[in-house]
């Protein structure tokens, strides 16, 4: 299990699931079906790096982040988000 691995998991699950914006949580276990021995940490570090590289982004409800594919569904610009790395 490598780190590209992982990060093509989180893309295969942003781009499948039915919703345009997800929790961490959620991604986490939809990753874990594809990569059972991925890590928490991992995952974290993978999508952050995802997010840096805009290739998903951050959108804050203020209570709450969820991760979402850049470009697909409401975007950070249209929510009024100024989005972010956590």
């Amino acid at each position: 299990m490598g780190k590209e691995e992982i990060r093509q998991a989180i893309i295969d699950y942003a781009t499948k699931s039915a919703k345009s914006k997800f929790y961490f949580k959620d991604m986490m276990i939809g990753v874990k079906k594809a990569i059972p021995d991925a890590s928490t940490s991992d995952i974290k570090s993978a999508a952050s790096e995802l997010v840096r590289e805009e290739v998903m982004e951050l959108l804050s409800t203020g209570s709450s982040t969820m991760y979402g594919l850049k470009g697909r569904g409401i975007s950070v610009e249209k929510s009024g988000d100024i989005g972010g790395t956590e």
